[in-house]
């Protein structure tokens, strides 16, 4: 038996009480991954993006771990339902527009002491004074530094369209009107490298295309690698008590902890290991958040069908944004129809061994999405369901 058809055992043992769709979470391969990140990380603490877990208690098991500490939020009311819940340390990833929720933040001591936002441009600092009303609290900021690497003399770029501030001069201009401005504090820089901790570079048939990202990835490492420490080295001399520079991602965390310039590393992703992440050179870990269909028809030689399926991750549309099917090894899609919403055609030999209301274990192509989809968790241990619990979903909290 291979370690696959292992794993499907069981799940199916420790599920069989349970009808699908469901989801779970090997509690064994989550521990052993977030191991993993902490090992890659060399001493320097890790901050979870909670976008990648989506779940309360999985966020509390890992930061109770050594090597983990804070979390990184993707929405204003999401980094505020963390603090009221607890987390005393939320550093909002992405600018906001949420008035109300920084009317609140300005008027509360509490959250105003356990979440950052982040800041790009001077304009997001009016939206914020204009929201505060009576609040009078000190709101910390965090800048982002865009990471995306520019060539022939800027013609080309690779990297996500995020922040606007690219070089030293940029960075420190907003350093200053923070610092200058009162009602802010200016704690911390983040830079998230998503063109190298995002990419795989050692996707399956595509040799050439694995080696050009491969030297893309090194070259884009060196070059931020100078340019992050340059923006350090200005923003401390406008603002010397900065508590944090965080970079990272999953696929990079290795390389980022290894500058002396940052102080902390982000990873989520890591933590689940979804599809995306089969595709690096530098790290492999444990398939460990899959989520099961129930076979409801046979409609043929090698084929059956399943409820639903259709879960296609955020991104540029393509195969690779597609859950996979996992488990039992060997099924694929019908190439007419996909993953659908309502049904599932899966073809393959593995089929014919399939009985009705049978489990088909499948992979989300990235983490915490997959909680969008589920209420629950079933967290597995061994051959069984220990605890079931809520998503954000199930808690009634959907935040975009």
């Amino acid at each position: 038996m291979t370690a696959r058809a292992a794993d499907r055992a069981r799940y199916d043992r420790a599920t069989a009480h349970l009808d699908a769709p469901l989801a779970l979470v090997d509690l064994e391969a989550f521990d052993a991954n977030a191991d993993d990140l902490v090992r890659r990380a060399g001493g320097k603490p890790i901050r979870v993006a909670s976008k990648s877990v989506r779940c309360r208690t999985l966020l509390e098991r890992v930061l109770a771990r050594d090597g983990f500490a804070g979390i990184m939020s993707f929405t204003l009311a999401e980094s505020l339902w963390l603090a009221r819940s607890g987390f005393e340390d939320v550093l909002l990833a992405y600018p906001s527009a949420d008035r109300a929720g920084f009317a609140e933040l300005a008027a509360d001591p509490k959250l105003a002491a356990a979440v950052t936002v982040m800041v790009d441009d001077v304009a997001q600092l009016d939206l914020i004074d204009a929201a505060r009303g009576e609040g009078a609290e000190v709101v910390r900021v965090c800048l982002e530094l865009d990471t995306s690497l520019k060539l022939l003399g800027g013609r080309l770029r690779v990297g996500a369209l995020r922040s606007p501030l690219h070089s030293p001069a940029q960075v420190v201009d907003v350093a200053r009107a923070v610092a200058r401005r009162p009602g802010f504090a200016l704690v911390g820089i983040m830079a998230y490298e998503g063109h190298i901790a995002g990419v795989g570079d050692s996707v399956a048939g595509r040799p050439l295309r694995s080696r050009a990202v491969r030297l893309m990835q090194a070259a884009a490492r060196r070059e931020l690698a100078e340019r992050r420490a340059a923006v350090v080295r200005a923003v401390r001399a406008v603002v010397p008590d900065l508590e944090f520079v965080n970079g990272g991602g999953t696929g990079s965390v290795q390389h980022t902890a290894a500058e002396d310039a940052v102080t902390e590393i982000a990873a989520g992703s890591g933590l689940y290991v979804p599809r995306l992440f089969d595709n690096y050179t530098s790290f492999s870990g444990r398939p460990a958040a899959l989520f099961a269909q129930p076979v409801v028809r046979r409609p043929g030689v090698g084929i059956v069908t399943v409820l639903g399926g259709g879960y296609p991750a955020s991104g540029a549309a393509g195969p690779d944004r597609l859950p996979v099917p996992y488990l039992p090894e060997g099924l694929r899609y019908d190439p007419q129809e996909g993953p659908g919403e309502v049904q599932t055609p899966l073809i393959g030999s593995p089929a014919d061994d399939l009985l009705i209301g049978d489990k088909v274990w499948f992979r989300h192509a990235k983490a915490g999405e997959l909680c969008e989809r589920f209420d629950e968790l079933h967290l597995v241990e061994g051959e069984s369901v220990t605890a079931t619990v809520p998503t954000y979903r199930g808690e009634g909290r959907t935040f975009l």
